[in-house]
């Protein structure tokens, strides 16, 4: 019996999806790459499709479709801070992804604030923040406390934690909450990637002890490029604007002064991705009426199903930070000693009908400390390194299932020892 709601708004589009094998035969397409960019569900296909008769310029208008889509478009802000607990006093900022939203907080840090990042973050957490202190990725829980500790310890003056909520290449979620009550015992703030949390788990800033919360409609079933920074509005309203032009301001004079629009316009100039920031919203919303215990409930056994499977796959070995106990989400990474992940990624695509990633996911870091820890030779920044697996709302037993088979059956026979033309992922 499905776990689903009655209502369809999570149903994802393009569920019946069918490709043709080199054979002939014609299969299911088993998606299995959603940490890279989920698929669209009904619900926000359906508020796409319902706002277009509508759609006008945001902000900018008098007619019927600038008011209507204006309505819609801070509409979409109310819901999204809903559903990830902004307080009073906090701010929603639509961006074009958590890549965007982090770079936006960046931009935003007064002069004398110091970052914070463990080496195990995604490039889009690790690379924005100006001269970061980085700290080597911990082995456990425990380790990654102790070691923000003594950082914290060793420093003078304000700073600025930034931290996933789940790895992107393990799934393992991090300890948010417990940085975060360390962070805030020495003064220190606390953004949240919660760019691969968010789809598998209810986020809310204050639970998480978070200031600051990035994240992606792209990974959150709603792929028509929105994202969010939400979160105290103190430095973003003394920063410059992120992007100058209008909406940013709010007067130009004659001689080049300009007074700057403060609140969430100060740092969406331009027109704003209307589409994007609505079926977010609905998406939010739909996630907001849903059993989300039973949906996590679901997701555990089909990632149950998934790491039973590969214990009888020889040459699969799940790589993990802090260990196999450790609470995750639907992402798996699997070392292929003897075979090449991006050529053995290449055939379950076109031999199986089956979309996985392979390569180092955009945290090369992380990669390579895992590859060496799974007696993989270290890659380099163009090497692909690992596979992985990845799957939320939509992904079926059957789907699992013909993963592991496939994979057995590659690996068992050598298939990805050479790498023809497979293609690598970043």
């Amino acid at each position: 019996m499905s776990l689903l709601p009655q209502r369809t708004d999570l149903d994802v589009v393009g569920a019946g999806l069918t490709v043709r094998l080199p054979g002939g035969d014609t299969v299911p397409f088993a998606h299995l790459d959603y940490a890279a960019s989920a698929p669209c569900v009904r619900a926000a296909a359906e508020a796409v499709e319902g706002l277009l008769p509508w759609y006008g310029s945001v902000h900018r208008g008098a007619g019927i479709r600038s008011r209507r889509s204006t309505q819609e478009y801070e509409r979409a802000r109310d819901v999204i801070a809903g559903f990830v607990g902004a307080r009073p006093g906090d701010t929603v900022v639509f961006t074009r992804n958590t890549t965007d939203a982090l770079n936006l907080l960046a931009r935003c840090l007064p002069a004398d604030v110091t970052t914070i990042v463990f080496d195990g973050e995604h490039h889009a957490n690790l690379l924005p923040w100006p001269a970061p202190l980085r700290l080597a990725t911990p082995s456990s829980p425990d380790a990654a406390v102790e070691t923000l500790e003594r950082a914290l310890r060793s420093l003078r003056g304000p700073a600025l934690l930034a931290v996933t909520g789940a790895s992107n290449v393990t799934g393992e979620i991090w300890p948010v909450r417990r940085l975060a009550d360390l962070a805030h015992r020495y003064g220190a703030r606390v953004v949240v990637d919660a760019a691969q949390l968010a789809p598998h788990s209810p986020v809310d800033l204050a639970e998480l002890g978070a200031d600051y919360l990035a994240l992606s409609g792209h990974k959150l079933y709603a792929p028509f490029g929105a994202g969010v920074l939400a979160g105290r509005a103190d430095w973003l309203d003394a920063a410059a604007p992120y992007l100058r032009g209008g909406g940013a301001s709010a007067s130009v004079g004659a001689a080049g002064d300009v007074t700057w629009s403060t609140g969430p316009a100060r740092h969406e100039g331009g027109t704003p991705n209307l589409l994007g920031a609505v079926s977010l919203a609905a998406v939010c919303a739909a996630l907001t009426r849903a059993d989300r215990a039973a949906l996590h409930d679901r997701e555990q056994d089909l990632l149950a199903r998934l790491r039973g499977g590969l214990t009888g796959v020889p040459g699969a070995a799940e790589v993990s930070l802090f260990g196999p106990a450790q609470p995750r989400v639907g992402i798996v990474s699997l070392a292929l000693p003897g075979n090449d992940a991006a050529a053995v990624a290449d055939r379950l695509a076109d031999d199986h009908g089956i979309g996985v990633r392979a390569g180092q996911f955009c945290a090369h870091p992380l990669t390579r400390r895992l590859t060496g820890a799974a007696g993989v030779a270290t890659c380099d920044a163009s090497t692909a390194a690992l596979l992985r697996v990845s799957f939320g709302l939509g992904t079926t037993g059957a789907d699992i299932d013909r993963f592991v088979g496939a994979l057995g059956a590659l690996t068992s026979v050598g298939a990805g020892r050479q790498l023809v033309g497979a293609r690598t992922g970043r």
